[in-house]
């Protein structure tokens, strides 16, 4: 562990408490154990995958350790009190969380990056900050590492036990925060019903149970309808005829949180795993893990998957079973042009169409497209921090997060707003976009049936008609920038460093090469005269052009580390990243520093 100054954990500020039984709670509450505070938003593939891997550690360290979220929201939706409530009760968070709207307690602590996590010792002081997720291992060794000390001092009182408070799941229907939803050849469909980790085929009507396939809990198991286990299913796509005959199953399953592809057999509902094990993929991984699959859709004789957790398109072959990355670098953000060479970010919907592949690129409130050229380019949206609720021409068209994409028979294109509440319609032939509905409760997919958009509404939990024939109309809504807090820096020369210490017992792992990379980028890209690439140090200069003025600073960072001891056969290694977009604005006389905590 580094060495630091011992400084006070500033108190925990917000607008409220979420699974405290209604209890104000204050940093003093937590005296006595370690506190673990994680800085998320529900928003984050990266914050939700840090809540899966805190699950073990808040078991084995129930007694010494109380896990706290602290929700601090990038998107407007998120700053909803409701919109949470839904969101902790979906991801199944049991410990407490504190709603940071304004990011007020995000401020005291200095985050710059979701998630962000920071462990509180027993006498309130912080020990140490990390940023990204991979760092659960890191923070098990310190505690195994703290805890005999603040034992034999005295200061650890593991007497009283009150959190976690589960919290209570409100009654629901025949779904539970379905995602997506695929038509079948009888008039049926089959619904993605993640909040129950099961599938669930549904009558024309839309309403009526035909049989469920999985569930109630989360699981990693194939077999049959009753036997078989998922983990928030997403996205459905239905093989074409000939090539399910061949392959012997019709539908494939994006196992999210399973980083898995399943395989359905209609037939009998039987169900297989056809790529991923249940571990998700990381930087310098060489196998064929993958990282929180959400969408897929056949397009070009392939299964195309969106890759939300590494921002990526993935390609899968039923026939050979091979899958592989097929477009995009694993930075997140919005950059068009040659697949290998795009930027995405989140991708959580796609819908095929002739030539054309089309994407919800929700982290950058996006519809984008890959052609069959293998050019990626962007129909709406600006960016990681601009989104809104505004219809019009394509280039001045706002969406908020959306998450799903449905090609409509004239060729135009549905697309699931989520965070406002709407179906939006851009017309590639005019280029304009406008409104189908709205007031519906974050739309996360659709499928045409007949004359209607079948519209999963995901908190709604339930699937809603909307007629096809019906007139978009305009909307002149808001324009959003991300209100995270502005980091000052003095134009000109600006170190830039990237703070990273091996957990205890641990050392930095270069057998095989470097061990760090550190990639700095810029929008706009003129703020940076100097500094910008790829490089193996995590320490750089920068050079700020002060005639651009305010932008954002694009830092990925990445360090490996292994067991130390040279005893230990087959050492565990592990991979420590995280992405940052700092929002800068250049003002002589602030700091020509900028560092950021990657783990230690």
């Amino acid at each position: 562990m580094s060495t630091r100054p011992r400084v006070r954990a500033p108190e925990l500020v917000g607008r409220g408490w979420l699974g405290t039984g209604g209890e104000t709670l204050g940093l003093a509450d937590f005296r006595g154990r370690f506190l673990l505070l994680d800085f998320w938003t529900f928003c984050c593939v990266n914050c939700l995958h840090v809540l899966d891997e805190l699950r073990p550690l808040e078991d084995r360290w129930a007694d010494e350790l109380v896990v706290v979220g602290v929700h601090s929201p990038k998107f407007v939706h998120e700053a909803d009190p409701a919109a949470l409530a839904a969101a902790v009760e979906r991801y199944e968070v049991t410990h407490p969380v504190l709603d940071d709207p304004d990011l007020q307690t995000w401020q005291a602590y200095t985050a710059r990056a979701w998630p962000t996590l920071v462990l509180v010792d027993p006498e309130g002081y912080v020990v140490a900050q990390y940023a990204g997720e991979g760092h659960v291992h890191a923070i098990d060794a310190l505690l195994a590492d703290l805890v005999p000390r603040h034992h034999a001092r005295g200061t650890l009182d593991t007497s009283d036990a009150r959190w976690p408070t589960p919290i209570t799941e409100a009654p629901h229907g025949a779904l539970r925060f379905p995602a997506k939803a695929v038509a079948l050849p009888g008039g049926t469909f089959l619904v993605a019903d993640a909040g129950r980790h099961r599938l669930t085929e549904l009558a024309a009507d839309a309403e009526t149970v035909v049989r469920r396939i999985g569930g109630p809990a989360r699981g990693l198991a194939d077999g049959g309808p009753d036997d078989t286990r998922f983990s928030e299913p997403n996205g459905l796509c239905l093989l074409p005829d000939d090539v399910a005959a061949e392959v012997g199953y019709d539908v494939v399953v994006a196992d999210t949180v399973n980083h898995a592809l399943r395989g359905v057999r209609l037939a009998d509902g039987s169900v297989s795993t056809l790529a991923g094990d249940g571990t998700q993929w990381m930087p310098g991984d060489d196998s064929t893990h993958l990282s929180s699959p959400w969408d897929v859709a056949w397009w070009r004789d392939r299964v195309w998957v969106a890759m939300a957790g590494v921002h990526q398109l993935w390609a899968f072959d039923p026939r050979t079973g091979t899958v592989e990355a097929a477009a995009g670098t694993t930075n997140e953000g919005l950059v068009d042009g040659p697949a290998d060479q795009a930027w995405f970010a989140q991708t959580s919907g796609l819908a095929a169409d002739g030539d054309r592949l089309w994407l919800a690129d929700s982290e950058v409130s996006a519809l984008r497209w890959l052609d069959a050229e293998g050019t990626v380019g962007t129909a709406v949206g600006r960016g990681l921090f601009d989104f809104g609720f505004r219809d019009g021409p394509a280039a001045e068209a706002l969406l908020q997060h959306p998450l799903g994409v449905t090609v409509l028979p004239d060729g135009s294109v549905a697309i699931c707003d989520t965070y406002n509440g709407a179906v939006r319609r851009y017309d590639p032939a005019t280029g304009e976009v406008s409104t189908l509905a709205r007031d519906l409760a974050e739309p996360s997919g659709a499928v045409v049936a007949r004359d209607l958009l079948l519209v999963v509404e995901s908190t709604g939990h339930r699937l809603t008609g909307v007629p096809l024939g019906a007139a978009g109309t305009a909307v002149d809504g808001f324009a959003h920038t991300t209100q995270r807090p502005v980091t000052e820096l003095a134009p000109g020369s600006v170190v830039l460093e990237v703070a990273f210490t091996p957990p205890p017992g641990q050392k930095v792992d270069d057998r095989f090469g470097p061990a760090t990379q550190l990639v700095v980028s810029a929008t706009p890209p003129a703020l940076l005269r100097a500094g910008e690439g790829r490089d193996t140090a995590l320490v750089r200069t920068l050079e700020l052009d002060p005639a651009v003025g305010d932008g954002v600073l694009h830092v990925a960072a990445r360090a490996a580390s292994c067991d130390a001891d040279p005893a230990v056969e087959g050492a565990a290694c592990h991979v420590h990243q995280q992405d940052w977009g700092i929002p800068v604005r250049l003002v002589p006389g602030a700091p020509t520093r900028l560092d950021l905590p990657l783990g230690g």
